[in-house]
Formats: C-alpha cells, structure tokens, sequence
C-alpha cells in the first residue's frame, strides 16, 4: 500500500493503557476506507513502544514512530504528516478521548472537495473542571482575537488535506491553531458535531498554564500571519492562453 486515502496520526505519550484499544477502533471505524495509521511515541515512559512494535510486526498499516527526547504534540504531528502516503490526514488524541467512530463523516465531509480542513467539535466534554475551564477560556480567546469561525479548535479530532498542512510553517503548539493557518493560506475549514468520552487510563499532560498562557504568544504570530497573508489570489494566464481554451460551446462540439 503506497497511497491510502487517510493516514491516521496519533501523537502518544505514556498512553499504553488506551493505545490498544484505540487502534482497535480505528480500524473497525476504517474497514472499508484505505488508510495507514502513524503513532508517534513521544518520549514514553511505559510500554507504549513495546506495545507498537509488537503490533506493527502484525499490522502493516501500522507505521510507528519514536522520539528519544519528547518534542511535543506539534513536532509529532509535524513530522508524521510529513512521512504520511496519505492524500488527507486524520488527526487523534492518544488518550482514547477521540471516538474513532467520528473519522468516517469527517472524511465524507472532507472528500467533497471544497474545504482544506474538517475540524471536529466537542459539543459535550467529558473532562475534569480545570480542563473544561481551560479550554474554554483558550477557545474563547482564539475565536475572540483569530476570528477563525471554528468553536473548537482544542478538538484534536482533525482532517486536513496533506498537501495543505505541508505548506504549513513549523512551530511549537501549531496544532492548536490549525484552522487559522489553513485559513491564512485561503484554505476553508469547517467543524462537525463529534462524540467526546472521558479518558480511559493515565493522566492528561494539559492545564491552564500550557494551554492560554503558553499560547499567548504563539497567538500574536498567527494573527501577524494572518494579517499579512494575501491569499487567496488568483494568478491568470496570457491573453492568448485563455482564448486557446476550449469554451463550454467548443466542448459540447467535439
């Protein structure tokens, strides 16, 4: 298989208590969708990797990836996207919080060709308190100053043309202002009701400090980007070019 459709990413990090079950999920949700999933063990600390080695010598569609040293959320889906065949990429948590059962409506959504980006939408939260002030308080701040028209960008539920996300520049926390940059690009996106369930087993990595205060200043780069983007802009060809193109009429003739 050298071009599925879909290549799942998964950034994971001590989550050996959710992963199996997860890629289970994924691919009863997949069966009938040809994809690849890539998970990119973040520096763990348990039997995450063990776990995926075992598997991949049994999965082909299974393509995992390590880091000696965490690097983050950002640099895992960064570097998965850039080594993923796939023609959209299908983005989830590792926790299991994610119900792969949501990917085929995303992906439906996404192959009808007129959006860069199907972004999902938590429309009910099953976290502790701290995590749902959070991300409200991140989410309420980003539509405020973004104006990216997406009430749930914390959502890592995601599908996102490939070569869209490769135009995309690098930085650290990217992941969480994905709408926005497709947007500066002249990229669409829109957002899809999606299940949310509580987390199965370890703990989050997540709280206000790395969720609105770290992300301040990442925020200020993006509306810079987006002040500056001149996209969409359409280039033409010569004069002579467009009239040596067939017309409708010419068409119907032939």
């Amino acid at each position: 298989m050298t071009s599925p459709l879909v290549s799942v990413i998964i950034p994971a990090r001590d989550e050996a208590g959710n992963l199996p079950g997860l890629l289970d999920e994924i691919g009863a949700a997949l069966a009938a969708i040809e994809h690849e999933v890539l998970v990119v063990d973040d520096a763990s600390r348990d039997d995450t990797w063990a776990q995926l080695e075992a598997r991949a010598a049994e999965d082909p569609r299974l393509r995992p990836l390590r880091h000696a040293k965490s690097a983050g959320q950002s640099t895992s889906v960064w570097q998965a996207g850039h080594e993923a065949r796939g023609e959209w990429l299908a983005t989830l948590d590792g926790d299991g919080q994610n119900d792969p059962a949501d990917l085929p409506s995303l992906i439906e959504r996404a192959c009808q060709g007129d959006v860069s980006l199907v972004a999902g939408h938590r429309t009910t939260r099953h976290d502790d308190w701290l995590k749902r002030v959070s991300s409200r308080i991140a989410n309420g701040v980003r539509a405020r100053l973004l104006k990216d028209a997406t009430p749930d960008t914390g959502c890592g539920l995601k599908v996102i043309h490939r070569e869209a996300f490769l135009r995309l520049s690098y930085f650290d926390h990217m992941h969480r202002f994905l709408p926005a940059l497709i947007q500066a690009q002249g990229g669409r996106c829109v957002s899809l009701p999606v299940n949310h369930r509580p987390r199965g087993a370890g703990r989050s990595h997540y709280g206000l400090n790395n969720r609105l205060w770290a992300g301040l200043v990442d925020m200020v780069g993006v509306m810079w980007l987006r002040r500056r983007s001149r996209l969409p802009a359409t280039l033409e060809p010569p004069r002579q070019e467009r009239l040596a193109e067939p017309t409708e009429e010419t068409r119907s003739e032939t």
